[in-house]
This record gives C-alpha cells, sequence and structure tokens, in this order.
C-alpha cells in the first residue's frame, strides 16, 4: 500500500570488506565500460547500470545473490533499491572502487556485452 512501510531485504558491504569473499559471490560492476576499463575488483563482472535496469531478467536471476558496485557507491545503491523492489537479492558494496585500499585490475573490453577479457 504505501512505499515507506516495505522493508528493504537488502544488505550492504564496505568494499574493503570483501576480498576474502571475491570468490564465493557474484560481483557485478555496474560502471560504464571505459571506467571499468580503468580498474576493478577482480572476478567483477561488467554489466552497465543502463543495461542491468533495461534488461534485468537477462542478467540476473532471482534465486542467487549479487553484489553490485560502482565508483562511489551511490549508482550501486540506486540499482540495489530499484531491483530489490522487484525481488531481486542484492548486496550494496558502499565506497565503490573509489575507496578500495586493494589493487585493481585492468581489462579489455572487446564489447559492451558482460564479457571481459583480463590483460597480460
Amino acid at each position: 500500500m504505501f512505499n515507506f512501510f516495505q522493508r528493504d531485504t537488502g544488505g550492504t558491504i564496505d568494499v574493503n570488506n570483501i576480498d576474502n569473499l571475491t570468490h564465493k559471490i557474484n560481483l557485478i560492476d555496474i560502471r560504464e565500460p571505459y571506467e571499468y576499463k580503468s580498474g576493478h575488483l577482480s572476478k567483477a563482472k561488467n554489466i552497465p547500470m543502463d543495461k542491468i535496469l533495461s534488461q534485468t531478467d537477462r542478467y540476473l536471476d532471482k534465486s542467487k545473490e549479487y553484489y553490485i558496485i560502482c565508483q562511489s557507491g551511490a549508482r550501486s545503491s540506486r540499482t540495489c533499491k530499484i531491483l530489490q523492489r522487484n525481488g531481486f537479492n542484492l548486496i550494496n558494496v558502499s565506497g565503490g572502487t573509489g575507496r578500495y585500499r586493494g589493487e585493481l585490475k585492468n581489462s579489455v573490453i572487446i564489447n559492451d556485452t558482460d564479457v571481459n577479457y583480463e590483460e597480460k
């Protein structure tokens, strides 16, 4: 009836507490390909915000949990709130890549799909 009575079903994790989880989670970086290419967390899959919002069923499965990251945490927070209302299980990675203290990986983007290749 009233949206302000709905409970937020998602969670938040600080970007610097995610290192031990990266091999166990579905980590999605929703920045634009040029941002992703300049540096991203290891194991992060790039699906830009506009694509994940407009073609959600193509990229996400409601039975799985996803961690969403961007540059600062603002876009990922908005994206999580929108998609959680549609039944997706999402965790916002607060602080984003801009506050990450670890080493970021660089990639070569062949096209704007969710495929990325590590540079050698």
